[in-house]
């Protein structure tokens, strides 16, 4: 990434270190589709690209396994995160363009890109998923293209990602509804690196799409432990819900704005045991208070200071809870979590959604719940079963 990029995008530092910034799947798409393009409109061989992004920046893409024929070429760009964790870095995204019968640029596509099949996504159903400003991207810089070669005809541009499909099962495009490969996305055709914005805007995707299925209510977890609970113990199952990881705080903005009334929260007291303390970030690098806020509670239902430090000392809720257990304090100390997380809650939501707690821990073992939790979790379980007839 250049100078000019590095004053437009805030630096990000890990373990003193700057991370470095990658570009998304649609710049990618875009400089194979330019790329393949100029190769076909040309006859030459292209082996670097500069294209133009949302910002109207621009950023130079080199071109591998590029092929020229007399009505069509391919090429491909390999995708380069950064240093993001991103699940498609070193993918290869294909471009293939081919002379078309109109003047149109048509857009298409093939292997490894999923399709979407249900509503409240950026693409309709049956669509390919090149989300809006790649696909607007994508036709701008082969425009530019077609212009910078005099060509006034049309052109079909079909991306493509092999090996896209089994790499899709690593991201949320299954609980989308988006099928048979990755998706083609981005805003700015940038990629920070560790950016929560990518995560929080699929958890907003999530929810829209839920609201399709019930303008009223939702389910929440923070992951695959709620899930399995949810299954388990209410016969529900959460991908029908939303799994926000660490953004609760996020989560419920969201709810609230999408005029959500009532949501059933289930999850492990590791992580809501710190929504106690306010706490609406729950991983650990923001903040893990997790057996002080334990300790304080059981102060307050009478803990000796042998029993305080002792929990103070946990490494785990699990080995926090056995003390409580033990002492005969965890009822007392439960009941007050519960209504310092229903206080938080209330706060972040201002009241206009009604939401009810399900905690747990190890083993499926119910911590506490709230009083319309369980009639709730049976709204959620008839709509599946209308859902299945």
């Amino acid at each position: 990434m250049n100078g000019t990029d590095r004053e437009r995008y805030a630096i990000r530092v890990k373990n003193g270190r700057e991370l470095r910034c990658g570009y998304t799947t649609g710049s990618c798409a875009t400089a194979a589709a330019a790329a393949a393009a100029q190769m076909l409109l040309s006859g030459k061989r292209v082996y670097t690209v500069s294209i133009e992004l949302p910002s109207g920046q621009c950023a130079s893409f080199d071109i591998e396994n590029a092929e020229i024929h007399e009505d069509w070429a391919s090429c491909s760009v390999t995708k380069d995160a950064g240093d993001d964790p991103d699940v498609t870095n070193g993918l290869a995204i294909y471009a293939m363009v081919r002379y078309g019968a109109n003047k149109e640029i048509t857009l298409t596509a093939g292997v490894g890109i999923g399709v979407v099949t249900g509503a409240g996504l950026p693409c309709a159903p049956g669509e390919p998923a090149i989300n809006p400003v790649p696909r607007k991207m994508i036709l701008h810089n082969v425009r530019t293209v077609c212009e910078q070669q005099s060509y006034r005809g049309g052109l079909l541009v079909e991306i493509s990602a092999p090996g896209g499909e089994e790499i899709a099962k690593q991201t949320f495009n299954p609980r989308l509804g988006i099928i048979g490969g990755i998706s083609i996305l981005g805003t700015t055709g940038i990629v920070e690196p560790m950016s929560e914005q990518a995560l929080v805007k699929t958890i907003q995707i999530c929810v829209r799409k839920a609201k399709s299925k019930d303008s009223a209510r939702i389910l929440l977890s923070p992951g695959n432990y709620g899930r399995d609970y949810c299954l388990r113990q209410l016969g529900v199952d959460l991908e029908n819900g939303i799994k926000f990881s660490n953004f609760l705080g996020e989560t419920l903005d969201y709810v609230v704005y999408e005029g959500f009334t009532e949501a059933l929260l289930v999850g492990h007291i590791g992580k809501l045991v710190k929504v106690a303390g306010g706490i609406m970030n729950t991983h650990s690098s923001v903040a893990d208070c997790r057996m002080e806020i334990l300790a304080v509670h059981a102060a307050l239902a009478g803990a000796d200071r042998s029993t305080v430090a002792a929990i103070m000392d946990c490494k785990t809720t699990d080995a926090a809870i056995q003390i409580l257990e033990e002492t005969g304090l965890h009822e007392e100390v439960y009941a007050s979590l519960l209504a310092k997380i229903q206080y938080h809650i209330a706060y972040r939501t201002k009241g206009r959604c009604r939401v009810e707690l399900i905690i747990f821990s190890t083993e499926d073992k119910l911590i506490v719940r709230t009083e319309g939790a369980l009639a709730l979790a049976e709204c959620f379980k008839e709509r599946e079963g209308e859902q299945h007839e």
